[in-house]
């Protein structure tokens, strides 16, 4: 009788054959993620309950001193007190006291009566040399008594004479018209001229100086 062979165990086999398996450990690399997350958040949590100094320490700990910075020098505030309006005021009525008395000149310059216009293609300080009177005046023109029609035709026959005669420094009388009810129509009325309609003829103009008409007459500078 032949005695029976004792079976062999089959080695259980991959149902699917395969030899790589990439996710076999899966599992245990996950809890170690999470272990390491939660220690991540926990030493968060600690410098979160970090004070402000030491905050402040750690983010200046790499910060160097510049030495060359102190040797700038520190601009030291002005020891200039501002003036008072009190003082102010006082000087004001006192060099008005002053003008009333005849003690200081009037400046026609502060007057609102003065007048002065440049034309801007030119050199402004060419209308500074003659409000002071740096230039020789060559014609004169007076203007009083006359209707507006007749000065304004008077006003261009003399601008195109001075011109034609190659003037460049004239005078123009216009009056103050103090006495007129509608007040300085005519000294008006040669402004608006000579700033519009003959603006590419003339530079610029200014009131006069006192001794020679002030505020009832002009220089004007022809180009």
């Amino acid at each position: 009788m032949k005695k029976r062979q004792p079976q062999m165990q089959k080695r259980a086999k991959d149902p699917e054959g395969f030899s790589h398996r990439p996710f076999k450990n899966l599992d245990k690399l996950y809890r170690n993620t999470v272990a390491c997350s939660g220690s991540a958040m926990l030493e968060t949590c600690k410098s979160q309950q970090k004070s402000e100094d030491e905050i402040f320490r750690d983010a200046m700990k790499e910060v160097r001193e510049i030495r060359e910075f102190r040797a700038i020098a520190v601009r030291k505030r002005s020891s200039i007190t501002p003036r008072k309006c009190q003082d102010i005021a006082h000087e004001v009525r006192a060099e008005l006291e002053g003008i009333v008395s005849g003690k200081f000149a009037i400046r026609l310059t502060d007057t609102q009566e003065y007048v002065e216009w440049a034309n801007p293609k030119y050199n402004r300080e060419l209308i500074r040399d003659l409000r002071e009177g740096k230039f020789a005046v060559q014609d004169c023109i007076d203007l009083h008594g006359l209707v507006l029609e007749a000065a304004e035709e008077v006003l261009r026959d003399f601008l195109a004479e001075a011109r034609l005669r190659g003037y460049h420094c004239i005078k123009i009388i216009h009056g103050r018209g103090l006495r007129s009810q509608k007040g300085p129509v005519l000294k008006n009325a040669v402004i608006t001229l000579l700033s519009s309609c003959y603006r590419k003829q003339v530079i610029g103009f200014t009131s006069a100086r006192k001794n020679d008409g002030g505020l009832g007459a002009i220089y004007v500078l022809i180009a």
